[in-house]
């Protein structure tokens, strides 16, 4: 049977201002074992050993950016940057498929209304309501998002509506979507439809396109980033994209964590957007993750397209089998150093991480204020060699902002707010290579997870602030000589090649494809900025 929602549970504001009437059963703001007993009464997945619920996404094991869509309405048309990120919907295609998914979720048997707020410093946060008809995907915003106090809940009045209807498939011809799968995001009615896909990264990034809408009009940065406070209260932040150990290098048991991927930086100082963490858990392991790897051993925690072994129903982390992107979602109170608040100061340090697959970029430097800007705007990584026959080079990923995909204003934006948050508070920012040393992907090796840690430690805590240090000639960037825990011989780049010619060859390569990519922007980068790039 149905569980019983508790009425102290259900807000007064019903869901007349979401336009729905549902004939089911509707569940409101059940906690995470009421839902893990209906997603595993309504069969949407298993328990894994020791207690995680896994739930498989299939056909869709990521995200769908290609399906993402902005309504061109006059309040915001003027702001965004359209174009392949953020391509136009009609209001009138809005209007049908809004339509078309409140029918279908009013006539589901169940729903289930989750009530949270996006953002924990209470001046800029949002009041979001999710609307589901899956109990697991309501316990994923559950664990992701800043859960209100009991007492909140009956006068919870959102002002942010997110209607989900994994199992619905879009028309093209009748939606205006790409495909059957859509994430549509309405500003002015501050309502986002998703549909065609039950991968549950979509439910939280498309508040973060929402959240890097509004905090920039208010003169908050929002940054697709993790952070952390050391025990001495200094704030430092991580920016990067998948696979460069932002979620891995924030979560260190010596330091505190405000949240793995998520972020606003205000006049109040730094805030997280979230409650959770949403962790990539590919080849996990208790030695080189504790902290992660623990959470996906506990109740509560939700693990997404893991394989299990079929006689322990333990997980293999190791599998690639349903995909490479599998991932935990937990709590952030899960993690033992966390910052209950989800607040910290301005950030003292400022850590950009690439996982440079060609084997050129210094394991560690620290850039100028342009330089940061430079490299802020060309949010750079490299993807491994694919499978294909013959495809043995890296392919070079320029993000922008480190998020292309979840900016709406124009890249310019978020690192002119940036570049004057850096001089304001005198922020020190560092590059960080986690990739590749000695060689290429398939020649070097991957850097040393050790040697990583010790080099975002030393420059934290202050001890290569006066490092002697020896530039770049081709990225003319300023690399320490010294770091205590790290062989000296690693520190170059280019003398961990066994041939020199061959690394200089390499690194023109990828040079040049920093300033290939960097002239998309045209004239909306100075030429001071544009100069703190490698050299031709």
């Amino acid at each position: 049977m149905p569980l019983a929602t508790s009425p102290s549970r259900v807000s007064a504001h019903g869901l007349d201002a979401q336009g729905l009437a549902p004939s089911g059963a509707l569940h409101w703001n059940l906690v995470a074992p009421e839902l893990a007993l209906a997603a595993a009464r309504r069969g949407e997945g298993v328990f894994a050993d020791m207690g995680p619920f896994v739930a498989v996404t299939t056909p869709h094991t990521g995200r769908s950016p290609k399906d993402k869509f902005v309504v061109q309405e006059p309040s915001s048309q003027a702001d965004v940057d359209w174009g392949a990120v953020n391509q136009p919907m009609t209001e009138a295609h809005f209007d049908t498929l809004l339509a078309d998914v409140r029918g279908y979720l009013d006539g589901q048997p169940e729903l289930f209304v989750q009530d949270l707020y996006c953002g924990a410093d209470h001046d800029y946060r949002l009041s979001c309501r999710y609307v589901t008809p899956n109990a697991w995907h309501a316990n994923f915003v559950r664990n992701m998002f800043i859960r209100p106090e009991l007492a909140e809940l009956a006068e919870f009045a959102p002002n942010f509506s997110i209607l989900h209807a994994p199992e619905y498939q879009g028309d093209p011809a009748r939606h205006g979507t790409r495909t059957s799968t859509f994430i549509v995001v309405h500003i002015a009615r501050r309502m986002i439809l998703i549909g065609g896909t039950r991968y549950a990264g979509e439910l939280k990034k498309s508040m973060f396109t929402i959240m890097n809408y509004l905090m920039p009009k208010q003169g908050v940065l929002s940054m697709h980033c993790s952070a952390n406070i050391g025990t001495h209260g200094d704030t430092a932040l991580f920016f990067g994209l998948s696979g460069t150990g932002k979620t891995t290098l924030s979560a260190d048991p010596d330091r505190f964590l405000i949240g793995d991927d998520e972020h606003g930086w205000s006049e109040n100082g730094t805030f997280n957007f979230e409650g959770g963490c949403y962790a990539k858990v590919i080849n996990l392991s208790p030695e080189q993750e504790p902290d992660i790897f623990a959470t996906t051993q506990m109740f509560g925690t939700i693990l997404e397209n893991v394989e299990l072994d079929p006689v322990t129903r333990k997980v293999k982390f190791e599998s690639q089998a349903i995909t490479e992107n599998t991932r935990a979602s937990y709590p952030l109170p899960y993690i033992r150093n966390h910052v209950p608040s989800g607040r910290g100061g301005h950030p003292k340090n400022v850590v950009f991480l690439t996982a440079d697959a060609f084997g050129v970029l210094p394991p560690i430097a620290r850039l100028t204020k342009e330089q940061a800007m430079y490299y802020f705007l060309s949010g750079y990584t490299a993807k491994v060699a694919g499978t294909e026959r013959g495809v043995t080079e890296p392919q070079a990923t320029f993000s922008s902002c480190f998020g292309a995909v979840f900016l709406v204003w124009h890249p310019t934006k978020y690192a002119t707010m940036l570049g004057e948050l850096l001089a304001k508070h005198d922020a020190k920012v560092w590059l960080i290579n986690t990739g590749w040393s000695g060689g290429p992907y398939g020649v070097g090796s991957r850097m040393k997870l050790s040697y990583t840690r010790a080099m975002v430690r030393a420059a934290l805590a202050g001890a290569l602030d006066d490092a002697a240090v020896q530039v770049d000639p081709v990225f003319g960037l300023a690399v320490p000589q010294w770091v205590e825990g790290v062989p000296a011989g690693v520190l170059d780049a280019r003398t961990t090649w066994p041939d020199p010619a061959a690394y200089d060859a390499q690194a023109a390569k990828l040079a040049a494809m920093f300033r290939e990519n960097i002239q998309k922007f045209g004239s909306a980068v100075p030429a001071h900025i544009i100069a703190a790039g490698p050299k031709g």
